[in-house]
């Protein structure tokens, strides 16, 4: 950008040194380029060039404010550092960086929100940490220059999360200067000497030189191939070869060849060369791409795409379950494809999507399916016209409501958000329409759940089931694919006039098999606790002649029913509830009434009972006789 503006503008200017290498900017010079320390030198007319540091909102105002056209050639990453601080100061957060404070692009960054907090390192967050109110340590949002070394990001981060609380982190460091740095310690770690190319001003050459020191013995940091110490060289059998970041390819290879004319063997070159040709590269609306998952948040996945443009997969992009956490789906270093959705050049990003390359390769799986006849799973995402819309790996297959395996007469909001199997049964790729069951799919487990259920069932065994429907006699109890009967007289071992006194549909009952049929298909089921039997908690308790308070059960023309314990009843004849004659029990007693009663005779052989109300009754004394009279 600047070697174009350099050849086009009549007043090409750049503000401060658009790159930390002289014979980059010496060139541009020789070709028009002059250098603006700050804004307020610009004039109108000027063209100025905004290096890849980036500057403050300021800066870009006063330019325009002089008549000056802005060519912003702002790091993509840099920017979106700029971006996550002005958020940040939107939401009321506290933006803090971790870096160095005289950095040009930590100053720039800076002047994209009213106040933020730079930290150089471990020490000085942990100095701020000891001495900042309770206050003061919720909230943070932390970022952090984008040359920064990892090992000083990962040493400042690990107090703010011991210390902090409600912490944003976004890991900003570029990749490409951690890429860089960690072949240089691969090639350093291999070699008696290594060379690194950049100017002496260049932070990440200055960190490419402390790199290689840990690994290597000898090391030496050289602006251009004028500068190899061949004599100090000159004993080595192998030498390693890394640059700076800014440090241009030209130069570069200037250094190879010298030293390849020298007769000293270089290692690792082309690594950079290909770095070179990479960043060089651009991207399209629609390209499938490769990258390396370098940061997650909870609304988007940072990745490397090894081209100028940075890449960010938003949340809604990353799968097509709606609730999965970025987390579960991929992690830091992954390598993943991803599809271009949008490029935008002017701020440096591509907005890039893994569930459309997911969905692309699903089409194959879901023809595969519709042969194989195989389950699927997908989540339901929307009602639709006269069914539902199911995601199957990111394809929208319909599901018609008479195969939604709901009833007939339920809403199909129901399944909504709710993950689901169905078997895939149309498929026309041309035309986008896949159609699938889910009811084939329920009907298939239950038909396997029926089998498994007779050709294990025998009296007596037990199972867990649910009430599927009720009638006035008994209720229908799916026991895994199977529904049996459970008549009314087993629901309870009390007496009960309506199955819904004592259960609800869709409720869980344990029943146990009484008889079943296998080829009428019929199975009589019981939930009664046979363990206890009230015929024996009745004999335990009571004997003649015991006084029990019951409860009248049942009304008859010659009596009433009423239950002496849960599950046994005895018989008050008519003749036995008042101490006088009456028309019908009913003209003393009614139903649910709670009376004290006598035992007066038990028959164990059939469970019979008979009770007396009357027997309680004080008699009524008979009419005294007339005195006798006299003659």
């Amino acid at each position: 950008m600047a070697r174009e503006l350099a050849d086009t503008a009549s007043s090409p200017r750049m503000l401060g040194s658009v790159i930390h290498n002289r014979h980059v900017t010496s060139a541009l010079e020789q070709r028009g380029m002059r250098e603006l320390s700050s804004p307020d030198q610009a004039r109108a007319g000027d063209s100025v060039l905004l290096r890849a540091h980036g500057a403050g909102k300021d800066t870009y105002r006063e330019l325009e404010q002089r008549g000056a056209q802005v060519i912003d050639a702002t790091c993509p990453r840099v920017a979106h550092v700029q971006r996550l601080v002005e958020q940040a100061e939107q939401e009321g957060r506290q933006p803090v960086m971790i870096g160095d404070p005289g950095h040009p692009e930590v100053r720039g960054v800076a002047g994209w929100c009213r106040s933020l907090l730079v930290f150089s390192g471990a020490e000085e967050t942990a100095r701020w940490v000891e001495t900042a109110g309770a206050g003061a340590l919720g909230g943070l949002s932390v970022v952090a220059q984008t040359t920064l070394r990892r090992e000083v990001w990962e040493s400042s981060l690990k107090i703010l999360k011991k210390e902090c609380t409600n912490l944003k982190i976004f890991d900003t460091i570029c990749d490409a200067t951690h890429m860089r740095q960690s072949e240089a310690a691969q090639i350093a770690a291999q070699v008696d000497a290594m060379v690194v190319v950049g100017d002496p001003k260049s932070a990440n050459t200055t960190h490419l030189t402390e790199i290689c020191g840990r690994y290597c013995p000898r090391v030496f940091q050289i602006e251009n191939a004028d500068e190899l110490p061949f004599d100090e060289l000159s004993g080595c059998v192998r030498v390693g070869l890394t640059a700076g970041a800014s440090t241009p390819a030209s130069i570069i290879k200037e250094v190879k060849k010298t030293m390849s004319e020298e007769k000293i063997q270089s290692e690792g070159m082309e690594n950079f060369e290909e770095l070179v040709e990479q960043y060089t590269n651009t991207l399209n609306t629609g390209d499938k791409v490769t990258g390396v998952v370098t940061a997650i948040t909870p609304t988007e996945v940072h990745v490397d795409l090894g081209c100028k443009q940075a890449g960010y997969v938003p949340v809604d992009q990353l799968s097509d379950d709606p609730s999965v956490k970025p987390e579960d789906v991929v992690k830091i270093g992954d390598e993943v494809e991803l599809f271009v959705i949008r490029v935008n050049d002017v701020e440096g990003y591509a907005t890039l999507s893994k569930k459309k390359v997911d969905a692309n390769k699903a089409w194959e799986v879901i023809e595969a399916a519709t042969e194989s006849r195989e389950v699927m799973e997908g989540f339901v995402t929307e009602e639709n016209k006269g069914g539902v819309v199911v995601s199957v790996k990111g394809v929208r297959v319909f599901v018609p409501a008479s195969q939604s395996g709901l009833p007939r007469d339920a809403a199909m909001t129901e399944l909504v958000k709710k993950k689901v199997q169905l078997r895939i049964t149309e498929v026309n790729r041309a035309r986008r329409r896949v159609v699938g069951s889910i009811k084939a799919v329920q009907q298939e487990a239950r038909a396997a759940a029926a089998a498994e259920v007779w050709a294990n069932i025998e009296v007596g065994k037990r199972y867990t089931g649910t009430v599927k429907s009720m009638t006035s006699y008994g209720v229908f109890v799916d026991i895994g694919g199977v529904d049996g009967m459970v008549h009314i007289t087993d629901l309870s071992w009390s007496r009960i006039k309506h199955p819904n006194e004592v259960v609800s549909i869709g409720e869980t009952l344990d029943v146990y098999v009484i008889s079943f049929d296998p080829e009428k298909k019929k199975i009589s089921l019981g939930v009664k606790d046979r363990s206890t039997n009230p015929w024996q908690v009745f004999m335990d308790t009571y004997k003649v002649g015991d006084v029990a308070n019951v409860r009248v059960v049942k009304l008859m023309t010659f009596g009433a029913f009423a239950e002496v314990v849960p599950g046994v009843d005895g018989l008050i004849h008519i003749s036995q509830i008042a101490d006088h004659r009456i028309e019908k029990p009913g003209d003393e007693l009614s139903e649910g009434q709670m009376v004290d009663a006598k035992i007066t005779a038990v028959d164990e052989e059939k469970q019979k009972i008979s009770l007396s109300i009357r027997a309680l009754l004080a008699p009524t004394p008979a009419p005294a006789d007339e005195e006798p009279v006299e003659a």
